[in-house]
Order: structure tokens, then sequence, then C-alpha cells
């Protein structure tokens, strides 16, 4: 005997399973955004960046100043250094945020024009710079020792504590403490405008800081 449909007396009815509920989409939020406020090499620079976006890659993407690498990312090797209202800083590590109203000074505002700074031609001629990706780096932090140092040489040690931060892979630092305390001896000469570095005389050796015996150990 057969019920409904065919189907054997008894037999109890197929359950249709409804058909799986989609997922949802969640519909996407803007991420909050700040209207930065900046002078950075001199001239006044604006974007809408979230707060908390690197100071890296605001100047990099943002504000079209590719100049500053990023190295480790974690604020280690020095690579991504600018100036902070003349403070040496690792933007890598520097929300956007913290920037506001800011003056920031990058490896790009180093040079007068298309005319390289008595530093960055030191650099150049005394086999300072290697692959590039720390030069920025050591650049900006040089500047920030030759400012400080306002047309006296440092010595040695001072030019190895000021770049304890900035780590080469590449080479040897003896080529670069040369190059810095060369500018220094331009810069003193004419008040940076560009005369020739000549290689300064070494210093009489002193014993340094942690931070300074650590870079001197790497020649």
């Amino acid at each position: 005997m057969t019920g409904r449909a065919g189907a054997p007396a008894g037999a109890k009815p197929r359950r249709v399973e409804p058909p799986p509920e989609r997922p949802r989409v969640e519909a996407k939020t803007e991420r909050p955004r700040v209207a930065l406020r900046l002078t950075v090499n001199g001239d006044a620079r604006q974007a809408s960046v979230p707060p908390m976006k690197r100071l890296l890659d605001v100047l990099r993407e943002d504000l079209a100043l590719p100049g500053t690498k990023e190295g480790c990312g974690e604020g280690e090797c020095g690579a991504c250094t600018v100036l902070l209202d003349g403070e040496p800083v690792n933007s890598c590590l520097v929300a956007a945020g913290q920037c506001q109203g800011a003056a920031i000074v990058t490896v790009e505002g180093l040079a007068r024009g298309a005319r390289l700074s008595a530093l960055q031609r030191a650099f150049v001629e005394m086999g300072g710079a290697q692959c590039g990706i720390c030069t920025p780096g050591m650049l900006v932090s040089a500047h920030a020792l030759l400012l400080a140092a306002r047309g006296r040489v440092p010595d040695e040690d001072e030019v190895r504590e000021a770049l304890a931060g900035n780590l080469c892979r590449c080479t040897g630092y003896q080529k670069i403490v040369d190059a810095v305390r060369a500018a220094a001896g331009a810069r003193g000469a004419s008040d940076g405008a560009g005369a020739t570095p000549r290689r300064p005389r070494r210093a009489a050796k002193k014993r340094g800081t942690s931070k300074a015996r650590r870079l001197g150990k790497a020649r």
C-alpha cells in the first residue's frame, strides 16, 4: 500500500533543508583621517592621512619624498632617520598624528636646489656612500651633528656617537666618519657654501661611550 506520490505507507515525509544563508557583507567604514599640516624642508605641506600612519609612509607615499628609506621597520637601523623639530628620529616609529604643525627635514632638504651640500659631496668624494639604503639616515644624523657643532670639527668619538643609531651593512664606518669631519671643516671654512672637503687629521682616540665603542668595532 502506498501513500501520497507513491511513497510507502507510514514513511516520514522528506525534510527539505533551507538554502544556506549568504554571509553578510559588512559595510566598509572609512578609517578616521586627520588633516596633517607640516613644514617639510622649509615648505608648508599638508595631507589627509590616518593619524596612526607612519611618518615614513606619509613622506614617501603622500608627500612624494622617497629619499627616506625603510630598513628594519623597527627603529633599529636608522635608515629612516629624519629631523623632527630639529631632533633626529626614526620615522618608522613616529605616527603622523604626533607631527601636527612640526618641522621636518628629510635628506631631500640638505641640498640647495641641484647643488649638493658639503656633507653630501664629502660622502660621494670620500667613499662614505655604498648601496644607498643607509645613506639618507646617515646624512640626516650627521647633518644634525654639524648643526650642533656650530662650525667646530667634531672628533671621531663625537661622530661615532652621533651615528651610533645608524647601521651600515656594506662596509666599515671609517670613511663615513672621515667624510663627516671633512664636511665640518668645509662648513667652518665657507659657512656651508660649498668648498671642496679636505680630509681632516685623525684626532687622538679617546674612551667613548658604549654606543661609540660598538660602532668603533665595525670599522
